[in-house]
């Protein structure tokens, strides 16, 4: 498939096809690919030495909210021997990100999907840039954000909506989730995980490392 009216992105230096379908892969969002290969035991900068990795082989993740793929592309092509997957609700995004996985030969499993509703297994490890801004933070600038759309970032609740309803659902066999929130929202995220007997592992800018307990 050929995506229409298509612009070109870096996200962890490959190049990104993307459209008014999905955002614009952003430097934030590769905070979590660091954290995921942290915890792979991989080094994710030339010169940082590998932490002890606290995932077994065969791991197998799924990336909730993809948009245009980045995360769960860069991942399939960072850890080729896990498994990945990926799934949105938005049909034309998945259009964006399986041309994206084509074109960087990246093997990613898609699904149309709110949130994990049809997602019939469970993963290893759960990442998702899922929409958080709020509409009414003092700061936003609204216009720079005017091309990109709006399904893909704003929610209810203060921008914590998704979020906390990923965080309802989130299977107890699922140890790992790995989750993009702007820094103001941390708080209330830790909190309401806890709840779900996650245990925060650490915050890396814009990411949040959970584990299961």
């Amino acid at each position: 498939m050929n995506v229409a009216s298509q612009n070109n992105t870096d996200f962890y230096g490959r190049d990104f096809l993307v459209t008014k379908d999905v955002l614009i892969p952003r430097p934030e969002s590769e905070m979590l690919i660091d954290a995921i290969l942290n915890l792979c035991g991989k080094p994710y900068l030339p010169g940082v030495k590998a932490s002890a990795s606290k995932i077994t082989e065969n791991l197998s993740i799924l990336d909730v909210g993809t948009g245009s793929g980045c995360l769960a592309i860069t991942l399939a092509l960072e850890l080729p021997e896990a498994h990945i997957s990926a799934c949105d609700i938005s049909r034309p995004a998945l259009a964006v990100a399986k041309e994206n996985s084509v074109k960087l030969h990246a093997h990613v499993t898609f699904y149309e999907s709110n949130l994990l509703d049809s997602i019939d297994f469970t993963p290893d490890l759960i990442v998702a840039n899922l929409p958080y801004v709020d509409k009414d933070w003092p700061w936003l600038d609204k216009a720079s954000l005017s091309s990109e759309p709006a399904i893909a970032l704003y929610t209810d609740n203060h921008g914590l909506a998704l979020i906390y309803q990923l965080l309802d659902e989130l299977p107890r066999k699922t140890k790992f989730l790995v989750l993009e929130a702007d820094p103001s929202e941390h708080s209330a995220i830790i909190a309401h995980a806890k709840n779900h007997g996650l245990n925060l592992l650490e915050t890396r800018g814009f990411a949040l490392v959970f584990e299961q307990s």
